[in-house]
């Protein structure tokens, strides 16, 4: 058991961070929202009505679709677009999605194969793409969470100030929807471009998501395999 926890601990720290994460920006979002009821003399609302309420669905929602965006804008890039003396770029000259056997796909599968990646079709096309679906549907999944729940409080805000509310598609395309998405989306291109820059020049010894510290600049990705 300890050896199948120790062989898991990056995905498993990583989701105790998540649920640490999440549990405290509800509580801090509560205090937030307590405070603006009071002060509108209003009553203070209890935890379980605030973390169903599309106050917080929409602040956690903003943040999930702008991290999938990254992910899935990141994967597709990565296919075509190659980054010199970077670890998080293919090497010059592999862009594409490689053949068959570099893929280990159809009759060049092992053994141990993943089993939808030894037949062929759609079975095949489908599970060659399924990081970039899942990806993509999460990201349209909390994109359209975020703009249903934004309407409902922005129109809560407009009744609180005397004003008409709005419909969906209004809001969709109105300044206050794209503030809040764009805020998000500039942070995580500039992390995934800060990434791939940095580590052009920059080592973290035992990373993976670093080169072997005295691997030349210029040297991309497994170039010196």
């Amino acid at each position: 058991m300890r050896k199948a926890l120790r062989s898991q601990m990056l995905s498993i720290t990583f989701a105790i961070l998540f649920l640490g994460a999440l549990v405290g920006q509800s509580f801090a979002g509560l205090g937030v929202y307590n405070e603006n009821q009071i002060a509108h003399g209003s009553s203070p609302a209890g935890y379980w009505e605030f973390v169903t309420s599309s106050n917080f669905v929409v602040d956690v929602a903003e943040n999930w679709q702008s991290e999938y965006l990254q992910f899935f804008l990141f994967i597709l890039a990565t296919i075509w677009l190659i980054q010199r003396g970077s670890p998080e770029s293919k090497k010059p000259g592999d862009e594409g999605v490689g053949t068959d056997e570099s893929q280990l796909v159809g009759r060049f599968a092992k053994p141990n194969s993943p089993k939808w990646a030894t037949v062929g079709g759609w079975r095949l096309k489908l599970y060659s793409n399924s990081l970039l679906l899942v990806m993509g549907t999460v990201f349209l999944a909390s994109w359209w969470l975020q703009s249903v729940a934004g309407t409902m409080v922005y129109n809560a805000d407009q009744l609180d100030h005397g004003q008409p509310p709005v419909e969906w598609i209004q809001y969709v395309f109105s300044a206050d929807f794209w503030d809040r998405t764009l805020q998000n989306w500039q942070s995580e291109f500039l992390a995934v471009g800060s990434m791939v820059a940095l580590s052009i020049y920059l080592r973290q010894r035992g990373s993976a998501e670093s080169k072997p510290v005295g691997t030349p600049h210029t040297e991309t990705s497994t170039e010196g395999e």
